[in-house]
């Protein structure tokens, strides 16, 4: 039997790099509304500052923080009452507060103060605002303060949140809530985001049935095409095609053909080892120039991997192991790693834990191992999920996995180990 020779996963991850290396990732403009979940394909600079006025944190009173030198429960400071501001307006000043007359040019002088609502604008004069709870009208025309404020007390300045010209989101930057509201605050309607990379999904399997059908003698529900197509669109993959066929080469052949015509990424599942029927290497050949560029990672579960390019229709070609958690795990970590990488996304941060008990394994081969998280003090613990690569439940159960170097013959019991989540691409 021929034996596989595999690459290390840094070497098959630098092949599938070369192979779009040349590639521009197309983007298109969208609404920001439209927007959620996408990743930024270009850097986003501010054309203002933010906010674009000074502006009160707390409802109060603006004052001239040297004015309030001194102030105390005991000894308030009484300060003249020149105007008051409401929202989205300058201010208004004198008599004409309360006749409700507009003054462009709000402003106050030594020994007064303006009333403010949180987010107001701070009249002209005014350095620092103090809060309701420490002061209060004492007369119809003067305020007492209990309290001194220091310059800038409860003030957001002019562009303390964002600076006229900074970068105010980066290239790579996944567009969640938080990046549509920065967004809207300067006054940017649309994004510019990277297109999805379109991928399509074959499982292949003489005993492989729908999920709705009932099994026969032997069969069993096909579980890859829908759980790597819920893994790749999680990971920013388009699916435009996925489908299950039966161990045939000239069906196989002719679907791997067809998906190229309109995906990125081919996805066969399943074939990929070295028995009679795994296919997969010879139809690779067959469809693709340069074709097979490696058969075999050494990553467990998951070694008879094969990736293949064809430059003619720019397609990468990926056979994936026929077991769930193996396709899954080789999945998560060269093609959702490619799909971050390409748009320059942040890899996920790890959570640091400790092991729960020793795990053994096999040098030559980098074990991606399946934890639970359990608390544990001011830390965690994570437990080993031991079951074979046919089990999908061993994964519903893990919040991650851990990575044994593939030179280690294991980890210790309480170890210090990373754990990376499952929640998100990587």
């Amino acid at each position: 039997m021929k034996l596989l020779t595999v690459d290390t996963i840094a070497e098959a991850r630098r092949k599938l790099l070369d192979c779009v290396k040349d590639r521009r990732i197309p983007f298109e403009r969208v609404e920001v509304e439209q927007a959620l979940g996408c990743v930024l394909a270009e850097d986003m600079i501010s054309p203002l500052d933010i906010p674009g006025f000074r502006r009160s944190t707390v409802d109060g009173y603006a004052v001239i923080s040297a004015d309030t030198v001194g102030a105390g429960e005991a000894l308030p400071v009484f300060l003249n009452l020149a105007g008051s501001v409401e929202m989205g307006k300058a201010g208004f000043a004198g008599a004409e507060a309360a006749a409700g007359t507009k003054v462009a040019d709000f402003s106050i002088g030594r020994g007064q103060c303006a009333e403010v609502p949180t987010g107001g604008m701070l009249p002209e004069g005014a350095d620092a605002v103090v809060m309701l709870e420490y002061s209060e009208p004492f007369d119809a025309v003067s305020v007492a303060v209990y309290e001194p404020a220091a310059v800038g007390s409860h003030v957001v300045q002019i562009g303390e949140d964002v600076r006229r010209g900074a970068p105010l989101l980066r290239r790579g930057s996944v567009i969640r809530s938080q990046e549509t509201g920065v967004l809207a605050a300067a006054g940017i309607t649309k994004a510019p985001v990277y297109a999805p990379f379109t991928l399509s999904v074959i499982s292949t399997g003489d005993e492989l049935v729908s999920p709705a059908a009932l099994p026969g003698p032997g069969e069993v529900r096909d579980i890859n095409t829908w759980a790597l197509g819920a893994l790749a669109a999680r990971s920013g993959y388009r699916i435009t095609a996925s489908q299950t066929l039966k161990d045939d080469p000239a069906a196989l052949e002719k679907a791997v053909r067809a998906a190229m015509e309109t995906s990125d990424v081919v996805v066969l599942s399943g074939g990929s080892s070295q028995g009679a029927k795994d296919l997969t290497a010879g139809i690779f050949t067959r469809v693709s120039r340069p074709g097979v560029f490696c058969h075999g990672v050494a990553i467990k579960p998951g070694k008879p991997t094969i990736l293949g390019y064809d430059e003619d229709s720019a397609t990468i070609l990926a056979g994936l192991p026929g077991h769930p958690v193996s396709a899954l795990m080789v999945f998560r970590t060269l093609f959702s790693w490619l799909a971050l990488t390409l748009t320059g996304r942040r890899e996920p941060f790890p959570i640091p834990a400790k092991m729960s008990c020793n795990l053994a394994a096999s040098p030559g081969r980098a074990l991606y191992q399946p934890v639970a998280l359990a608390p544990a003090g001011n830390g965690y613990l994570a437990k080993p999920l031991f079951g074979k690569a046919g089990m999908i439940s061993t994964l519903t159960a893990a919040d991650g996995y851990v990575v044994v170097d593939l030179n280690k013959e294991g980890l210790q019991k309480g170890e210090d180990v990373w754990v990376h989540l499952w929640g998100e691409g990587l």
